[in-house]
C-alpha cells in the first residue's frame, strides 16, 4: 500500500503552532495526529488507539496547547503511567508550549515534592503527572482540579495493568464534568471500555491499527532453546547486530543478574527497573540515546515511555507474562518509518505463552535455529500451527542483522 504523507496543513491548527513544528522538523502529520487533532481542537471527547511511535504525544499536545492559548483560565492534566513517560511528555509539551507562555509542571514520584511544590507556585497550566503522586497532592491541598478544561489519560491500558484503576477513578470524580476528555491507548480492553462509558461525553473512536496489532515495520523472529543456553544464544545475536538493542526481562532480578552478566563480558550496557532510582533511570536512558549504552535491559514496567530513535533490534530474554505487552515491547523499534527487528527466546514449556501472542498480533512468528545452539521444539502435545512461515514477518535473506565485517 502506498504511504500517505499528510500536511498539518488543513487541520484547524494554528499558524504560529505550524511555525513551531516546522522549527522542530515536523514535516507531515502521522495518521493518528491527521485524524486526531481536528477533532480535539472542536473540543470533542476523544479515543484514540494506535501502536507505540505513531506520534500520539502531539495528536493531544498540539490541540492542548492551541485550545489552552485561547483559554485564559482553564488548565490541562495529563496522566500518564510512568515517570519516564511523564518526562518525555513534558519534553514534547515545552517545545510548543513555552512559545505562548504556558508552563508545565511535572509531578511524579521518586523526586523531591518541594521542588514540585515550586514548579506549582508559578501558575502552571498544564500538568503532567502520574496517578500516585497527583493523588497525594490533591490530599494535601496543593493541587486543585476544579479549573481543569482538558484531561488527557495517555497509555490507558498500562495504567490498568499496573493497577491504577482505583487512582484514577478517584482522579476523574474530583475533575469537572464539563471537560475533554482524550483518552490515547495502545488497546482499548474491558476496564477502559468502562471508564469511558462512564466519564465520557459521547466519544469520537479513531483507531489507527486494529487493537493488539503488530508494529507494522518490524520484522519477528523466535527461537526456541534450553533455558541454560538462552545466555549462549544471546552473546551469539549481540554479536551479529551492530546496533542498539532493548533487551527485556521478566522481573527487576532477572534484569539486575543479566546486566551484570553482560558487563562483565565487556558489553556497554545499562539497566532500567523499578530498584532504579528516577536519576539512575534518567542517566541510563540518555546513556542509551546518546550511545554510552548500547544496550538497555528493562521490565515492562519501566520501558513505559520510552522513546529513542534508532533502536535496531528488540530481544525478549523473557517473553511477556502477558501477550499484550509483546506488542508494546516491540513497538519501541521500527519507528518513524525505519525497520525493525524483533527476536524472542523461548523454552520447550513455553509453546502457550508463544500461542496466546500469535493469537493476539494474528500471525505466526517464524522459527529460526542457530547454526551454533542446539534447537529444541515445543511439547508435541498440542497441535502446532507455529511452524508455517509468513513471509511478511521474515527478515530478508538467512542473516539476522548486519554482521560484523
Amino acid at each position: 500500500m502506498e504511504k500517505i504523507n499528510h500536511s498539518f496543513f488543513g487541520l484547524g491548527i494554528a499558524p504560529k503552532i505550524t511555525d513551531i513544528l516546522a522549527r522542530l522538523k515536523f514535516q507531515h502529520a502521522t495518521p493518528i495526529q491527521h485524524q486526531a487533532i481536528p477533532l480535539a481542537l472542536e473540543g470533542k471527547d476523544l479515543m484514540g488507539v494506535a501502536q507505540t511511535g505513531t506520534g500520539k504525544t502531539m495528536a493531544f499536545a498540539i490541540p492542548t496547547v492551541q485550545r489552552l492559548a485561547h483559554d485564559n483560565n482553564g488548565k490541562a492534566l495529563v496522566v500518564v503511567p510512568t515517570r519516564e513517560l511523564a518526562l518525555q511528555v513534558d519534553e514534547s509539551f515545552v517545545k510548543i508550549a513555552r512559545p505562548f507562555g504556558l508552563k508545565t509542571a511535572v509531578l511524579i514520584g521518586g523526586e523531591s515534592i518541594h521542588h514540585q511544590l515550586r514548579a506549582l507556585s508559578l501558575q502552571p497550566r498544564i500538568l503532567i503527572a502520574t496517578p500516585g503522586r497527583l493523588i497525594d497532592l490533591m490530599e494535601q491541598r496543593k493541587v486543585h482540579l476544579r479549573d481543569v478544561r482538558i484531561l488527557v489519560l495517555d497509555e490507558a491500558d498500562r495504567m490498568f495493568d499496573m493497577g491504577f484503576a482505583p487512582q484514577i477513578e478517584v482522579i476523574l470524580k474530583a475533575l469537572p464534568t464539563e471537560r475533554q476528555t482524550l483518552l490515547f491507548s495502545a488497546t482499548m480492553p474491558a476496564p477502559i471500555i468502562t471508564i469511558v462509558k462512564r466519564h465520557m461525553r459521547m466519544p469520537i473512536s479513531v483507531e489507527i491499527a486494529p487493537t493488539g496489532t503488530k508494529a507494522e515495520k518490524v520484522t519477528h523472529e523466535l527461537f526456541i532453546v534450553k533455558g541454560e543456553m538462552k545466555r549462549a544464544l544471546l552473546e551469539k545475536l549481540l554479536y551479529q547486530f551492530r546496533g542498539s538493542v532493548l533487551l527485556f526481562c521478566r522481573t527487576k532480578i532477572s534484569a539486575h543478574r543479566l546486566t551484570s552478566a553482560l558487563r562483565q563480558s565487556g558489553h556497554n550496557t545499562a539497566e532500567i527497573h523499578s530498584d532504579k532510582s528516577l536519576s539512575q533511570r534518567r542517566e541510563a536512558l540518555e546513556g542509551f540515546k546518546k550511545g554510552k549504552y548500547r544496550i538497555l535491559v528493562a521490565t515492562d514496567i519501566a520501558a513505559r515511555g520510552i522513546d529513542v530513535k534508532g533502536i535496531e533490534l528488540v530481544i525478549n530474554y523473557d517473553l511477556p507474562d502477558d501477550a499484550e505487552n509483546y506488542v508494546h515491547r516491540i513497538g519501541r523499534t521500527g519507528r518513524a518509518g525505519v525497520t525493525g527487528h524483533a527476536i524472542s527466546i523461548a523454552t520447550s514449556d513455553q509453546r502457550d505463552d508463544v500461542a496466546k501472542i500469535e493469537r493476539l498480533i494474528n500471525a505466526t512468528l517464524p522459527i529460526s535455529q542457530h547454526p551454533e545452539i542446539p534447537s529444541e521444539t515445543f511439547a508435541p502435545k498440542i497441535k502446532q500451527t507455529y511452524r508455517y512461515s509468513y513471509k511478511s514477518l521474515r527478515p530478508r535473506g538467512n542473516f539476522r542483522g548486519r554482521r560484523r565485517r
